[in-house]
């Protein structure tokens, strides 16, 4: 990193940094609120489905409170980064994509809210996603190149392809963000991890990007302002609301700027494997890849006798380590590094499902083993 781009990235980290403590502090205010409207908001979590973890009903409502600080504080500061220039120039980063970013963010809020309330079924929350992807194309977020994991120039896409990728991203970052949002705290810190992650990319990787940075910290601030109220055991979750919300961002995020695709895709591998996996394997017993059931990665760590803390803390190391190695790796070593994730990944998946599902039938019968079928 050359010397100008370092002093340059040192002269905007006060501002950035003060803009997450904002986000946070805003986020941290703006729980308890929703907490207390969720029963008028019709947004509570009952217990009793399978897949369940808590016992007692829970508000879905504390998204809400991670958009309103992510989108208010990030308008704010961008108004008044425009009248005093404390952060250089949008560069990369044009206003109509600004706008699809927030404009994003609170529709996915408002369309994963709706399905707090009505319960839709899983073909009208995947229309919502299509409609979020529909807003960041019409913001000018395309991904129309990316690194050849084979060497060799990179591939770039035409637009129609370009479309396609970045709306396949889109949904599947969203998907991803879903599937994984099945433990108090894990999805909320897992996207902290992925958004500082992000962040330290675009601010001290050139081209350096202050504003990317900026928005990324806001994200991660959000977040955390969100999580003292959302770890085990948890006072509101996320709900569908701020999991809409939490995957368009951190897609639209990795597509604004540099290679940070790749990145993204590294440091979410525990989400992204999973849901990869699952939907594989929802297929091949031919059901819905979005039918719900306990065969998540954090699911299996419970299975295994790991607390629910241990399995979230787990989580949070695994993505700690593919953030450390996302930043290690040049973008054609992140992609190569992410392919050779997957199949691992999937193979531990397996092993840990098979061990954890050995655990489950020795605690169900302790001593002579399931019964054996056999005519009635």
């Amino acid at each position: 990193m050359s010397q100008a781009a370092l002093d340059a990235a040192l002269a905007a980290l006060p501002i950035i940094l003060l803009a997450g403590v904002a986000a946070a502090i805003a986020s941290f205010v703006l729980t308890p609120l929703a907490i207390r409207l969720a029963p008028r908001l019709g947004a509570i979590d009952e217990p009793g489905a399978e897949r369940r973890v808590h016992q007692r009903p829970i508000p879905r409502s504390g998204g809400l409170a991670v958009v309103a600080a992510f989108v208010g504080v990030g308008v704010a500061g961008l108004l008044v980064n425009e009248l005093f220039h404390f952060v250089p120039a949008l560069r990369a980063v044009r206003f109509q994509q600004l706008v699809g970013l927030f404009a994003g963010v609170a529709i996915g809020g408002l369309l994963g809210y709706l399905d707090d309330r009505l319960q839709l079924r899983a073909r009208w929350q995947f229309v919502s996603q299509l409609i979020l992807a529909g807003v960041a194309l019409m913001a000018g977020v395309l991904i129309d190149n990316m690194v050849n994991p084979l060497g060799g120039p990179s591939i770039v896409f035409g637009p129609a392809a370009a479309m396609a990728v970045t709306t396949l991203w889109i949904v599947g970052m969203i998907n991803s963000a879903n599937f994984i949002d099945g433990l108090d705290g894990l999805l909320a810190g897992v996207a902290v991890i992925a958004a500082l992650t992000l962040a330290f990319n675009s601010l001290f990787v050139e081209p350096i990007q202050p504003v990317v940075a900026l928005l990324c910290v806001l994200l991660a601030g959000a977040l955390l302002g969100f999580l003292p109220y959302n770890f085990h055991p948890a006072r509101t979750f996320l709900g569908t609301g701020g999991v809409f919300a939490i995957g368009y961002a951190l897609a639209v995020l990795s597509v604004l700027g540099t290679a940070k695709v790749a990145v993204a895709l590294l440091v979410l591998g525990v989400p992204i494997i999973d849901t990869f996996w699952i939907i594989i394997r929802r297929l091949s017993e031919r059901r819905s890849p979005f039918s719900p059931d306990r065969g998540h990665f954090h699911h299996r760590l419970l299975d295994l006798g790991l607390s629910h803390r241990q399995a979230v803390l787990t989580i949070y190391a695994v993505g700690v380590v593919l953030a450390v190695l996302s930043l290690a790796l040049s973008g054609r070593g992140q992609l190569s590094a992410f392919l050779i994730i997957v199949v691992v990944g999937g193979l531990t998946l397996y092993l840990v499902t098979r061990r954890a599902q050995g655990a489950l039938d020795r605690r169900s019968y302790p001593d002579d083993g399931p019964p054996e079928e056999g005519p009635a």
